[in-house]
């Protein structure tokens, strides 16, 4: 695409160069678009160097920040509604009307009031967890390019003011409506017309007669740029923009539920049902064996009751969002809440080299010219006019800002950088102003084509600059310049050079460029495209430049290996290079296989599963977008959880079809950022590592707090079992309004804190898991309902049927109120109560850990639980013996004896559960084997 920088008004007047004047008016978002680009300037007081920093301040105060408003005030009604709809809430709903119906209205009372706290609590935390997740956006703000007081400046994009001169380029969203005043741009205006095709605009003169958005000379707020660059002025920002006219393009719509979430959500189904089923079934079965209907009905809701596990969605809500909040602490930046568990059982990374492995930050170490060859870290020794010619003409094609005091880093690719750096230290330093006043055309970098060019006025000449890859710029050339600044005929043995010189710096994990040129004659008009532009041109010698690897990466790398991941590397660089920069992060092994782009693309599907499915972690080089993303197809088709890393225009579709997209905070574009599920702000591969690892510890914590949730149905259930079975020969040992004690009061506190514990001791040792592993399994609720709960069960029964014995009880006696018995009944209810209580103590603590021991993590590592352990014994306290919660709970005053019982329960629960888990870690383990 061509990009011509003098399509202006040819009457602009002589003030429309200068800078904007302080105390402008303010009509900016009345200004007449279409009016001539001259009378445009004048309407917004601005210039073609845009506004002074001062003036642009006053009017951010004027018209606001260029952010669209959302209404989200009249949500928050139909986001509570929705809790009441939940199975859960719906059962408890029938277990009160069985309640009132049953002549308990008081017990109905206390359901209908635990629906409601249950209700209320969920949505805090879900309202919680939803502005803890559009937080985040602070941690990714939104930047754009424009010029004030004359300086290239990268600022928020909420501080855009009409008048502005924004600069927009391949990869930039556009962030506001704007006239261009000079440039080419093809953009992406699906956003605002529904249209995939892209559409071409360019400066020129103001269209008439059709609309905004057909206009060729305007750009609009929410579109993306996919090719060109352009400068424009804003004409108009925030919800004056066309975007913000559109209401529908401001609503948001629902929430993505994580594959998590729908299969908890099935799960509650399921427990619903079976209480339901259960509750119908015993309620002839406790009439049959003498109970009376009230008593059936009690038990059956006891049973409906003790089935529900309350607050089970919304503390996995709230876990994700942890998780989500703690990764951007992290340097990654999760977009949404699904992507979490997904981050966990990733199992194939596919990154890219440049700014991910390597630092990114160019410098260029060698010059290759015919018969010379130069170390430029010693730039005194470079003293060749030809060197210089070459540097010279490096930096011309570049379109990146050097540093300033405004901006120390400069802007733009670190490649280009490091070329403006290269002619500075040897003395033929470009600067930018004269390069971009010079410019009469540029052809920017093509992803396939792996080059980009420049039609640059040379006094009074047209030069034509050509850098890119070696094997694509050689075919655009006849001739090599000699030292002595003579062409000469590209023949055999220069090429066998060249190869040679490529292969020797890519060997030592140098990038390597090849620049080329040819100056038109005097008469001769600027090219009209690609094609043209890159014929017939004359190779002026190579640049090699190295990006080191990144520190940690070696490490990260050495984690993902031992926790079963592959890397592959999917780069647009050199072989060779790409490997060697592998090799030294530990990707691969010796002799690691290199894919190049051409013998990808003549590779079969059927080719490519078979490469796929092996061990081997590849190299891909010179790798198209299209290419990319069948790489990315192949691996998911072949069952692989793929994290694929991306940050230009071209990596949008891999990284919208891979599990898991993760953008480059500092260097990706725009449409990349949006594109990808995940964005490093760091840049750093270490960071995916990191968030895996992440991923990994919440999925775990999830199970680990539906276990303790669980795990405690089963000492709650058996009491009425019992009570039902034995045609109330045996008093019922625990009542409703107790179990709502437990699954409120005691329960809740330690559950969250299981969502805050750390990660497990060999977490990353362990190889992924498969992608339709769930969090609720089989060994998930045998270890709750078999093991934890099982002897729980057996523990409080226990100690309920020994307190009324010791008491002279015998099945079947009465101990209802007025009898000798009462007293014991009331102290062996309480001590059911308590000693569920106490095993959900040992139960917290047990689940800690998977397979692990407790004590390798610390019993008093997870401060959260102790604090909700804490709370519980003061709970259970307050209900047991302060007067006003005896004669609500049907409890009684323990004595010390009596304590002593339920005192090792959580011991046992615990020591249950370590001695199986002992056994466990020395019996072998399918999934214990890690993939090479």
């Amino acid at each position: 695409m061509v990009v011509s920088p003098h399509v202006a008004d040819a009457t602009a007047r002589v003030d429309v160069d200068q800078p904007a004047s302080e105390g402008g008016s303010d009509n900016g978002e009345t200004a007449d678009e279409r009016r001539p680009l001259v009378d445009l300037f004048g309407d917004l007081r601005t210039s073609r160097a845009g506004l002074s920093v001062r003036e642009a301040a006053r009017r951010l105060v004027v018209y606001g920040p260029n952010t669209l408003s959302r209404r989200t005030g009249r949500r928050w009604p139909r986001e509570l509604l929705g809790q009441f709809t939940q199975p859960l809430a719906i059962l408890l709903a029938l277990a009160a009307v069985l309640a009132w119906f049953g002549g308990s209205p008081a017990l109905a009372v206390a359901v209908v009031a635990v629906i409601l706290l249950n209700a209320g609590f969920a949505f805090v935390q879900e309202m919680q967890a939803e502005r803890a997740v559009e937080a985040l956006a602070a941690f990714l703000p939104a930047t754009t390019r424009v010029l004030r007081d004359g300086i290239r400046t990268e600022i928020a994009a909420r501080d855009l003011v009409p008048g502005d001169v924004l600069i927009v380029a391949e990869g930039d969203r556009v962030c506001a409506d704007a006239r261009i005043i000079d440039g080419s741009l093809v953009l992406d205006l699906s956003a605002l017309t529904g249209e995939s095709l892209p559409a071409t605009r360019s400066a020129g003169p103001a269209d008439a007669g059709i609309s905004l958005l057909e206009a060729t000379d305007l750009v609009f707020s929410g579109t993306t740029c996919t090719g060109g660059e352009a400068s424009t002025v804003v004409t108009r920002t925030g919800m004056h923009t066309e975007l913000g006219r559109i209401a529908a393009l401001s609503q948001r719509g629902a929430a993505e539920r994580s594959p998590l979430e729908r299969q908890v959500r099935r799960a509650t189904w399921i427990i619903a049902v079976v209480a339901v089923v259960v509750g119908v079934l015993f309620l002839p079965v406790g009439v049959w064996a003498g109970l009376g209907w009230a008593a059936a009905i009690s038990f059956s809701i006891g049973l409906i009751v003790a089935n529900v596990p309350e607050g089970l969605l919304p503390t996995i809500t709230l876990a994700l969002a942890a998780g989500v909040r703690d990764l951007a602490r992290r340097g990654a930046v999760v977009k949404r809440l699904s992507a979490v568990e997904t981050l966990g059982s990733t199992t194939v990374i596919c990154t890219d080299k440049t700014g991910t492995l390597t630092e990114n930050r160019m410098r260029v170490t060698h010059l290759w010219l015919p018969g010379a060859e130069y170390d430029t870290t010693s730039a005194a020794a470079v003293d060749d006019t030809a060197a210089g010619a070459l540097a010279a003409a490096a930096a011309a094609c570049t379109t990146a800002q050097p540093p300033t005091g405004a901006q120390p880093a400069g802007s733009g690719d670190p490649t280009e950088l490091a070329l403006l750096r290269l002619a500075e230290e040897l003395n033929v330093a470009v600067a930018p102003s004269g390069r971009d006043t010079a410019r009469r055309a540029v052809f920017h970098f093509d992803a396939h084509l792996k080059r980009m060019s420049t039609v640059d006025e040379d006094a009074g000449t047209l030069v034509i600059r050509t850098k890119g890859a070696l094997e694509t710029v050689l075919p655009c050339c006849g001739q090599i310049l000699d030292r002595q600044g003579r062409p000469q005929a590209l023949d055999e043995s220069i090429r066998l050079e060249l190869q040679h010189a490529l292969d020797r710096y890519a060997a030592r994990g140098l990038r390597v460029l090849a620049v080329a040129a040819r100056t038109l004659d005097h008469d001769q008009p600027a090219p009209a495209d690609r094609q043209q532009a890159e014929s017939g041109l004359t190779l002026l010698g190579l640049v090699a430049m190295v990006d080191p690897p990144r520190a940690g990466v070696a490490a990260a790398v050495v984690a993902a290996h031992r926790a079963g991941i592959r890397i592959h590397v999917i780069t647009g660089d050199y072989g060779p290079t790409a490997a060697e920069i592998a090799r030294q992060v530990g990707l691969g092994h010796e002799g690691r296989r290199i894919v190049a782009g051409d013998e990808l693309d003549r590779l079969s599907d059927t080719d490519l599963d078979t490469i796929l499915a092996g061990n081997d972690e590849i190299v891909f080089a010179r790798v198209s977008p299209e290419a990319k993303l069948r790489i990315c197809e192949a691996l998911r088709a072949q069952g692989e959880t793929v994290a694929m890393t991306g940050d230009g225009v071209n990596d949008a579709p891999a990284l919208r079809h891979a599990d898991i997209g993760v953008a480059m905070g500092r260097s990706g574009t725009d449409v990349a950022r949006e594109a990808a599920t995940m964005v490093l702000t760091d840049d750093n591969f270490a960071t995916i590592v990191v968030a895996v690892d992440a991923g990994r510890r919440v999925f775990d914590n999830v199970r680990k707090f539906v276990l303790y949730i669980f795990a405690h149905a089963v000492p709650e259930v058996v009491p009425f079992l019992i009570f039902a079975l034995s045609g109330g020969a045996i008093p019922l040992p625990l009542t409703v309004l107790q179990i709502l004690a437990i699954d409120l009061g005691t329960e809740t506190l330690p559950a969250l804190a299981l969502g805050r514990e750390p990660a497990e001791p060999g977490l990353m040792d362990r190889p992924p898991r498969p992608r339709a592993a769930g969090v609720i399994d089989r060994a998930l609720l045998l270890r709750a309902w078999l093991l934890l709960g099982g002897v729980s069960a057996v523990l409080v029964m226990g100690g309920y049927l020994f307190t009324l014995w010791r008491a002279g009880w015998h099945p079947g006696d009465p101990t209802g109120a007025g009898t000798p018995l009462h007293h014991a009944y009331l102290q062996a209810t309480t001590i059911t109560f308590a000693g569920i209580v106490a095993c959900q103590i040992g139960t917290a603590f047990a689940a800690r850990t998977d397979r692990a021991s407790l004590f390798t993590i610390g019993l008093f590592s997870n401060r959260f639980l102790l604090w909700g352990i804490a709370f519980e014994l003061v709970f259970t306290a307050a209900v047991i013996y302060a007067p006003p919660l005896q004669g609500v709970f049907g409890t009684a005053a323990l004595s010390p004896a009596q304590l002593a019982i339920i005192a090792p329960f959580p011991v046992i629960v615990w020591g249950v559960d370590e001695l199986v888990r002992w056994v466990r870690r020395r019996a072998p383990h399918p999934q214990d084997e890690v993939r090479p």
